[in-house]
């Protein structure tokens, strides 16, 4: 079976990930009833964090050992790249060991490298460019909560960061329009913007950019590895905070998203995250659901 990579929502067509959404909400299912399935017993997931992380990891933890494989943990300290040693040279050696590779990592180029040698699949847990598992999640949600996203219209608020470029992947795989109000100075990838096309339109403006949105979605103002820029982006992003006129402007069932850690009183006000329209607790279980059927996938095909 060739080998399948998931780095960004781009390396699975827009039927196949249709058909993992299905498939996670199966297996959520299945473990809501109480049934045993266990499809990987005796595959071994390698997880590399260069990044911490709560959801990421006990997702992947959880996901493999509910399939019946088991999960080992890598922080830098417990690998040889922190010594030097080349990341090819890693990727071929975990590669004869276990069975898949999951990396949260900085420079989504240290991915890119790992896939270009490796003979088992490569997840992207996270990157400073993509984090192709938490849209999975997302759209989970919010097939679960209102149906077929396609034709749909979400609004992305604050940064545009990894997140905003995996919601630009997604407008493409899945078939709606994107606003993205951010300022200027912090828009998304421009290649993506132009692959993308009228599928997506950049907004300055969070108030006008939720205008009828049937999905509102936003970040922290300032990611891991940008703690030194924290009091600059803040003043930049003032006025993009999700707050519950920004709500109003939207579509009267809107949900809103936030792929946390969140800051109440920065990117979203409190009464939004922990309000009615709020879907941000389905979200984040859906990270283990979506990338159980991820696993399945990538290790045994599709079902």
């Amino acid at each position: 079976m060739t080998v399948r990579h998931f780095l960004t929502l781009q390396d699975l067509t827009s039927d196949e990930l249709h058909a993992l959404l299905r498939r996670a909400i199966e297996l959520k299912r299945m473990r809501t009833e109480g049934i045993l399935h266990e499809p990987l017993r005796g595959r071994v997931l390698a997880m590399i964090f260069e990044k911490a992380s709560t959801r990421t990891r006990v997702s992947f933890e959880a996901g493999m050992a509910q399939l019946g494989g088991s999960a080992m943990f890598l922080s830098p300290g417990d690998t040889q790249l922190e010594r030097g040693e080349p990341i090819e040279d890693t990727a071929r050696v975990l590669s004869r060991m276990v069975d898949a590779v999951m990396i949260r990592t900085f420079g989504h180029d240290v991915l890119e490298r790992f896939a270009a040698v490796s003979d088992v699949p490569i997840i992207n847990g996270l990157s400073d460019r993509h984090h192709p598992c938490q849209l999975l999640a997302d759209m989970q949600t919010y097939l679960e909560h209102r149906g077929s996203i396609q034709g749909r219209t979400v609004a992305w608020i604050g940064d545009g960061n990894n997140m905003c470029n995996s919601y630009i992947d997604a407008a493409m795989q899945f078939d709606f329009q994107l606003r993205i109000a951010c300022p200027p100075g912090f828009l998304p990838e421009q290649t993506l913007l132009q692959q993308a096309g009228d599928r997506v339109q950049v907004i300055h403006d969070p108030l006008a950019a939720a205008q009828g949105a049937d999905l509102v979605v936003t970040d922290v103002w300032a990611s891991m590895g940008q703690e030194d820029e924290q009091a600059r982006r803040r003043e930049a992003f003032r006025d993009y905070c999700v707050t519950a006129e920004i709500m109003a402007a939207a579509a009267p069932d809107a949900l809103f998203m936030h792929c946390l850690p969140a800051h109440r009183g920065e990117e979203v006000a409190a009464e939004v995250i922990d309000g009615p329209q709020s879907v941000v607790w389905d979200e984040a279980e859906n990270r283990l659901h979506a990338q159980k059927a991820l696993l399945e996938f990538l290790l045994l095909g599709p079902t």
